[in-house]
């Protein structure tokens, strides 16, 4: 009778834990779909865009199908050559053949230190590869030996060398990509399906206004002249943490033209496969791992970030691969893969490195001994692979981090105060997940839900990831990974590889605990997310909100076809004379569009401040003057003028000065100075 009362009680007690598990999980989507109707977010729901991202889908399953039907693969192999094919098609073969030829050698190099049992190891030893070639390329940057023979001399070195080891690290990811599709046919079809609509960013030319500014400079002085020269008084960015956009400048180099959109699908890819890494390192199930790369894949910033040069991106990949070798060494037997990973974080953004210190509590078991006797080791390889810009910045301006905190630095090359940005400081609190779900426009660039629905959709999974012993100390990393970068300034981007490391704790062991009665239940949740993320991709920036991607699509690898409705000064300059060297000036701060002409344009932001100091006093001398001056100063061949905003002081200087009009793309217009 006791033993039956026993076992009576025991059953409840396992049959409330249950209920309350279930209750936790599902209280992610319900309060997703809560907000979802207090908000009346179907009133700002990209219908048109929602629809083609689903006929996008339906067309690449019809052109899959022939091959899963007569050839017999799978739909998830079938899937990812018709993504890639369409990649190939709108980025060009020649910048992706380009791309993949340094990933292929990163990855060659990377499996020299990177550790044999690693889950993921293909794309570890690839991104971390990937680090020490763009890494110690930063320090020659100023040396004119960036010539495409040079190049392919280096990764042929590099390929030949590791040749053995490439060959056996392939057929071995082939192996467990033929095993995951037997597990789980269908999930891996749908997180490869929805990868590639994520990858359609990458169809877009570049058009973002930081991009335009200063990030495309670098690669296009790489390809124009074979080096970098680094101006600060034109350009306050120059110096800065440059390894994204030394990747760019190499495949613009070898492939003979911009190749943003197709390293970029390096980073995707490699971001994918290193976030699986960590699940499979946490002991997921296939299911599980499939479900956190599904969530990912559907993260509606993925399509802004993959069509510009914002360092998010690869530092969501280089963050995913740092956990998953802490998650697979708790011991710190593998220093140097770890060191040279955490220096690409500094070596793409100082605030990425920042945000990465909390994932120190995955490293409490390490060695100490081991630690202290590789120090200097460590420090050595930290600096070679993250040390170029900073150190070179420091150099030439005085401020390691230019033009950053140059209250403190105070370099003469920039205002003397630390920068800000007023707009994001909508407040930091306890509601911050929901009011950044919901109200994304006071965070970022972007309408609402143009983040997604995980943070709010995961709530339940990571309280219940907090009681797992396995995940607790993840969950609180991941945690506090996002919420870092938001303490200074609530700016949402900065807290993408932190959010996103979310999933894994929230993902990971969980099926086992929620779905083990009730799977529909589990998966339903999973599907939901999906959608809704889905659903409001387009809402992640202007790119793919506007008819940009539709405009693409009528006109595969045809830049010229979309450029001119959204940044006409890139067409305007496209047509300049072959040959010609003249200084290239944007009158416009807002419209600063000239780092495309590898150092010879001239922007009046904020980037150049003493050009905008100049600009904001010639506007008041009526004359006109003060422009003339200026333009005579800078050896002005070619101006920029948006006609809407034009001062009568420009227009009297150009006038005066006996500048014509060359030609007018969508109220911007290219004026000939004649020098004199």
């Amino acid at each position: 009778m006791i033993r039956t009362e026993a076992s009576t009680d025991a059953s409840t007690d396992a049959s409330a834990v249950a209920r309350w598990t279930l209750s936790a999980w599902l209280a992610g989507p319900a309060l997703v779909i809560a907000g979802l109707v207090a908000h009346g977010m179907w009133r700002v729901l990209p219908w048109e865009r929602f629809a083609l991202a689903l006929a996008l889908a339906l067309l690449s399953l019809a052109l899959a199908w022939p091959l899963v039907r007569w050839r017999r693969w799978s739909w998830a192999s079938a899937l990812a050559l018709v993504w890639c094919a369409a990649l190939a098609l709108f980025v060009g073969v020649l910048p992706l053949a380009a791309a993949m030829s340094i990933a292929a050698a990163s990855l060659a190099l990377g499996l020299r230190w990177t550790p044999d049992a690693v889950p993921g190891r293909i794309a570890i030893a690839a991104i971390g590869g990937y680090a020490v070639v763009a890494g110690l390329t930063g320090w020659v940057l100023p040396l004119r030996v960036h010539l495409p023979v040079v190049w392919w001399c280096v990764l042929g070195v590099l390929l030949v060398a590791g040749m053995g080891a490439l060959r056996s690290e392939l057929q071995k990811a082939r192996a467990a990509w033929r095993s995951l599709a037997a597990d789980s046919p269908r999930a891996l079809a749908a997180a490869v399906l929805l990868l590639g609509l994520a990858s359609t960013g990458a169809w877009l030319p570049t058009m973002q206004m930081d991009d335009l500014t200063y990030h495309l400079n670098l690669p296009a002085q790489l390809a124009v002249h074979g080096r970098y020269l680094a101006d600060p008084v034109h350009g306050a960015w120059a110096f800065a943490p440059w390894m994204g956009d030394v990747g760019q400048g190499l495949a613009w180099v070898l492939g003979g033209r911009e190749a943003r959109g197709a390293v970029n699908g390096f980073w995707l890819v490699g971001a994918a496969a290193a976030l699986c890494a960590c699940a499979r390192a946490l002991g997921a199930a296939p299911i599980e791992r499939l479900a956190v790369v599904a969530l990912f894949a559907s993260f509606p910033p993925l399509v802004w970030l993959m069509a510009g040069m914002q360092t998010e991106l690869p530092a969501m990949a280089v963050t995913f691969a740092l956990v998953a070798l802490l998650l697979h060494d708790r011991q710190g037997r593998h220093l140097m893969a770890m060191t040279v990973l955490l220096a690409a974080l500094a070596a793409l953004k100082p605030m990425h490195a920042i945000a990465a210190l909390p994932l120190a509590l995955l490293a409490l078991g390490f060695d100490g001994r081991r630690v202290v006797r590789t120090l200097p080791a460590l420090v050595l390889a930290f600096v070679a692979v993250a040390g170029s810009s900073y150190v070179q910045a420091w150099w030439h301006t005085g401020n390691p981090l230019f033009p950053l905190f140059n209250g403190i630095f105070r370099s003469p090359l920039y205002p003397l105060e630390n920068m800000g940005d007023a707009r994001w400081h909508a407040g930091f609190g306890p509601t911050l997940p929901w009011r950044v779900t919901f109200e994304t426009e006071r965070y970022l660039e972007a309408w609402a839900g143009g983040i997604g629905f995980l943070w709010v959709g995961l709530a339940g999974a990571w309280c219940l990831a907090l009681v797992r012993r396995s995940t607790r100390a993840l969950a609180l990393a991941a945690l506090l990974t996002a919420l870092l970068p938001m303490l200074p300034m609530q700016y949402v981007r900065y807290a993408f590889p932190g959010l996103l490391l979310l999933l894994l704790p929230a993902l990971c062991g969980s099926r086992e605990a929620v779905g083990h009665e009730r799977p529909r239940l589990w998966g339903g949740a999973i599907v939901l997310l999906c959608a809704v993320n889905l659903a409001f991709q387009a809402n992640a920036g202007w790119t793919h909100h506007s008819a940009a991607l539709k405009r693409a699509i009528r006109a595969p690898g045809a830049p010229e076809a979309v450029l001119p409705h959204y940044v006409a000064e890139r067409s305007l300059v496209a047509g300049l004379p072959a040959g010609d060297t003249g200084i290239v000036l944007a009158t416009d701060p807002q419209r600063g569009h000239v780092a495309e002409l590898a150092g010879r344009g001239r922007l009046m932001s904020g980037h150049a401040p003493a050009l905008a100091a100049a600009r904001e006093a010639a506007e008041q001398d009526t004359s006109g003057a003060s422009w003339q001056a200026i333009f005579d100063d800078l050896d002005v061949r070619w101006i920029l003028v948006t006609d809407a905003v034009a001062s009568p002081a420009l227009q009297q200087a150009l006038a005066a000065d006996g500048a014509v009009p060359v030609d007018s793309i969508g109220g911007i217009t290219l004026w000939r100075r004649t020098l004199r």
